[in-house]
């Protein structure tokens, strides 16, 4: 499951979708996790649009101890074998509730639990790629977006069994307006080789890093 990303910078982002700044925009942090800031690309009355939101879907629980409600945690993934799911179909069926996510990387936690290290995946042929997504309004959060999922390539499983689900810009309009039913398509491994994978020393857990919400994935 991915929590940890890089999105493109803003301008080349602007250019490479041809999209317009939304009205909810603000530049923020290049890297993003969940229950922060990232940008999204969607479509409203008929162009696309760059705007900021909170990533993750609030998940509202409540404490079994008490019955009070809790913190909302963040659903920043989405598997797209559960699209079909009540959690998910209301938004995922509606083509004006998807959206684009750029990103120039994402970030997977590998090693032995304790001593885990970042390892970083971007598409080799794009700077920045089109990573699957979903958007709403939240109560809690104001404008929400979550990432979709898929199984990993069998080469990469020893990162992890899942991947973002990366979007082709030829099948950029397709993803943002078609059925959900034509989607399916897309729910297949990216390939391999068309992957650059960068292994690195840097630990997952820095003490001076700001804290984050866990991720979830439903």
């Amino acid at each position: 499951m991915c929590n940890r990303a890089e999105r493109g910078d803003t301008q080349k982002v602007l250019n490479l979708f041809k999209a317009k700044r939304g009205a909810r925009f603000n530049e923020g942090p290049l890297q993003i996790h969940p229950a922060q800031p990232g940008i999204v690309i969607r479509v409203e009355n008929g162009e696309r649009v760059l705007e900021q939101m909170t990533w993750g879907f609030p998940l509202i629980q409540k404490s079994k101890k008490t019955g009070k409600p809790l913190k909302p945690k963040p659903v920043n993934n989405a598997r797209f074998d559960k699209l079909h799911t009540y959690f998910w179909k209301w938004a995922a069926e509606k083509p004006e509730n998807r959206c684009l996510i750029p990103t120039a990387r994402y970030c997977e936690a590998c090693g032995e639990p304790g001593c885990m290290t970042e390892t970083w995946l971007s598409v080799k042929d794009q700077p920045i790629f089109a990573w699957a997504g979903l958007w709403a309004n939240s109560d809690e959060w104001g404008s929400v977006f979550t990432g979709v999922m898929t199984d990993n390539a069998p080469d990469l499983i020893d990162i992890h069994d899942r991947s973002p689900v990366i979007i082709d810009p030829e099948d950029w309009d397709f993803w943002l307006t078609a059925p959900l039913e034509e989607l399916y398509r897309f729910d297949r491994p990216y390939p391999a080789d068309r992957l650059r994978v960068e292994h690195t020393t840097t630990p997952w857990f820095q003490r001076k890093a700001a804290p984050i919400e866990g991720p979830t994935l439903l």
